[in-house]
């Protein structure tokens, strides 16, 4: 059986991108369901698919957090990872989808945890947003501050793979891939035709999809006038490709292969050793 990869919420598990996709396993909330459930709900997993990779936006509520790692030291597994992104709630989404796909390749579960670190820096997420006053996980200037409350003022900040920021209709734009890439946007209580008709066609885009808003975006963003959107590598050959080119370790702790230089597993870091090979990545010359 595949890894399973298991995300917070049911609007992080986006549509398959083909019939061998899996889905995602849900790792509910303390309020939704009790520990007796979620210990049940993860053996089963365990038992079903030998691993589980957990996905979670960084800005996860204090009380889930704890939940998981709960989860985790009671059942006293290490086929357990549990990985926090710094990536906004829809480019977590996207990242979840890229491990489905890969989990049913011939990567071993360590290989595809730590695959998590190398996949975002190629997922370029963003959002159009009404107001920046409340953003503070990008750097906002004050000058961006006092313009956010005049009204129309419409901002395009990028979170990942390198934060920006431009004030829409001012002559910057956002920096975005130079490799193909799909578009997935989400709405929410602004309306806007800046991202499809704008920064689609300058990213050159392949194709775009719409999926609902994911209900944790509002509050990492600081603001529920947004649209949130992520290009992201669509094409599982070319995500095999990227995976498969860097260099495979052995965890000294733990024992599992891996990618990069931490283990998702036990978060242990290779030796300096291990670690002096480093990481060639696949798309350095585009896909």
């Amino acid at each position: 059986m595949p890894t399973a990869i298991a995300v917070t919420s049911a609007d992080l598990v986006l549509p398959p991108t083909d019939q061998q996709t899996p889905t995602a396993a849900l790792l509910h909330p303390p309020d939704e369901a009790p520990l007796d459930a979620a210990l049940s709900d993860m053996s089963v997993l365990l038992e079903q698919h030998g691993y589980v990779v957990g996905l979670y936006p960084a800005s996860l509520p204090a009380a889930h957090k704890r939940r998981l790692h709960t989860v985790r030291a009671v059942l006293e597994s290490d086929r357990i990872a549990l990985l926090g992104l710094d990536l906004p709630p829809l480019g977590v989404a996207v990242l979840a989808r890229q491990l489905r796909q890969l989990s049913i390749c011939d990567f071993g579960a360590g290989v595809i945890a730590s695959a998590a670190r190398l996949l975002s820096h190629y997922i370029y997420a963003g959002a159009l947003l009404g107001s920046v006053a409340r953003l503070d996980r990008i750097p906002v200037s004050l000058k961006s501050h006092a313009k956010s409350w005049m009204p129309g003022t419409h901002f395009g900040v990028l979170a990942g793979p390198r934060p920006q920021m431009v004030k829409v209709g001012g002559g910057g734009h956002l920096a975005g891939p130079d490799f193909a890439t799909q578009l997935i946007v989400a709405s929410g209580q602004l309306q806007s035709e800046w991202v499809t008709g704008t920064l689609a066609p300058a990213w050159r885009v392949q194709q775009v999809h719409e999926v609902p808003l994911p209900q944790d975006s509002a509050r990492w963003w600081g603001t529920g006038r947004l649209i949130e959107f992520a290009a992201f590598l669509p094409d599982i050959s070319v995500l095999y490709q990227l995976v498969s080119s860097v260099r495979r370790e052995v965890c000294t702790w733990c024992g599992i292969q891996l990618i990069g230089d931490r283990c998702g597993f036990c978060s242990a870091p290779l030796t300096a050793a291990s670690s002096r090979t480093g990481a060639t990545r696949a798309l350095t010359a585009g896909p």
